[in-house]
């Protein structure tokens, strides 16, 4: 099998841009399975910046097939402006995207309840509607592309919407009701924005994968923020699990080749939510301004701290990551001593294992191993060329993990990248 999946391996925001850009100039076909425009995947490519949230990053690439799975929750108006955003660079999607019919609408609703349970919860949402989107969908009052043209259908089914959504927002939060006619007039503007891209994917990516197409399967966010494994509350809606590819995208077992799980050199968060190597010291914030690590969809700081061992090796056990990439190793040039996080403390007690409660992680401290730093790894194209203390670091972590980091990046643009593993994709 010639595909792969590229899973974030930590708190999301890892770099699965680039990397899904570097490996599409292999691929036949890109698709995302799950999440919404909460995610945000930047991309360097000819010197130019990128920032993709619904469209698979794959899209930069020529005569490349995107999807978006019935998985993911869509807003049209964020996928218009991305459209834009690609014409704008002479980057016409309309020949190469394809979205699910069964994909389920983020409608206006959904984000003014997102609001609502924010202001009351401090969860950390990006307010985008994302969860209220999956919760009707699971409630069965969602919207989805192939309910669009049935007029009787689509005509109840947002009374039934609207009938809990003005329930909840009156009664509970005191707000404004969401007035039915504003519904249908926005309906009638997503039926336009995705009409020209809406097919049954799921038929088309398994006669894709009949036809031995090499196939990359790219998530979101990362799976220490899944709703079933990661820190719930503190999680998203959704599941970037590789078990998620399969229910996100209509596809068997056997369709997924290799997985591969993408982190950084350290480790960061954005929102609430425990995160036991945080660094709220200067360290922290170099690493912070250094890697630029303000999210891609809200703009908001994000959390930095040392790479963690413990929910990484969480992660490559819920998700059967066979190999790993490293991103923004450069990142840690010159910052002296470099720390990683080899167990946990729990009240008094030394554990190798993630917990899976929040409030037992959030009284984890962090046991670490301490490494000698390096000098300069940016732009570094050749692994033999890295110094010696950076392959030691990458070493120590490949044999506390007993997985291979195969692939470095060493900065922003795709050209600077080492890799030293062969893919299944390749």
């Amino acid at each position: 099998m010639k595909s792969i999946a590229v899973i974030g391996a930590q708190w999301g925001d890892e770099g699965k841009g680039k990397i899904v850009h570097l490996l599409s100039e292999k691929a036949d076909v890109i698709c995302r399975y799950q999440g919404g425009n909460n995610a945000g995947h930047t991309v360097v490519a000819g010197g130019k910046k990128y920032v993709f949230h619904l469209i698979p990053s794959g899209m930069l690439k020529e005569k490349k097939i995107c999807i978006i799975g019935n998985g993911v929750v869509l807003n049209p108006y964020a996928l218009k402006e991305e459209i834009e955003m690609l014409r704008g660079s002479g980057i016409e999607p309309r020949s190469r995207l394809f979205i699910s019919n069964r994909v389920h609408l983020i409608m206006p609703y959904h984000i003014e309840l997102d609001k609502a349970y924010e202001e009351a919860l401090g969860i950390g949402t990006t307010k985008r509607g994302i969860g209220p989107a999956y919760s009707f969908k699971y409630a069965r009052i969602g919207i989805r592309p192939c309910d669009l043209e049935e007029k009787s259908y689509l005509d109840s089914a947002i009374t039934r919407a609207l009938d809990e959504v003005n329930t909840i927002l009156v009664k509970r939060f005191g707000r404004k009701p969401v007035k039915k006619s504003e519904i249908m007039s926005t309906v009638e503007e997503y039926r336009d924005i995705i009409g020209p891209y809406v097919e049954d994917t799921s038929k088309m990516l398994n006669r894709f994968i009949d036809e031995d197409k090499r196939i990359i399967y790219e998530g979101a966010q990362g799976v220490l923020l899944d709703v079933d494994f990661g820190s719930y509350p503190y999680v998203t809606s959704s599941s970037p699990i590789s078990g998620g590819i399969l229910t996100g995208l209509g596809i068997g077992p056997k369709s997924i080749g290799q997985t591969v799980g993408i982190v950084k050199a350290y480790s960061t968060r954005v929102g609430g939510g425990p995160f036991p190597t945080e660094l709220k010291d200067k360290t922290g914030d170099l690493i912070r301004d250094r890697g630029d690590e303000y999210g891609a969809s809200t703009g908001r700081p994000r959390r930095c701290g040392w790479f963690d061992v413990v929910s990484v090796r969480h992660v490559l056990m819920v998700s059967g990551i066979e190999k790993l990439a490293m991103t923004k190793f450069d990142v840690l040039d010159n910052i002296g001593t470099v720390k990683v996080c080899t167990g946990y403390r729990i009240d008094g007690k030394q554990t190798g294992n993630f917990p899976p409660n929040v409030d037992v992680l959030g009284r984890a401290e962090p046991v670490y191993e301490e490494l000698e730093g390096w000098d300069k790894t940016s732009g570094i194209r050749d692994y033999e060329e890295l110094p010696s203390s950076a392959k030691a670091y990458i070493r120590a972590l490949e044999k506390i993990l007993d997985t291979e980091i195969g692939i470095l990046s060493t900065g922003p643009d795709e050209k600077d990248t080492i890799i030293k593993t062969k893919l299944a994709i390749d």
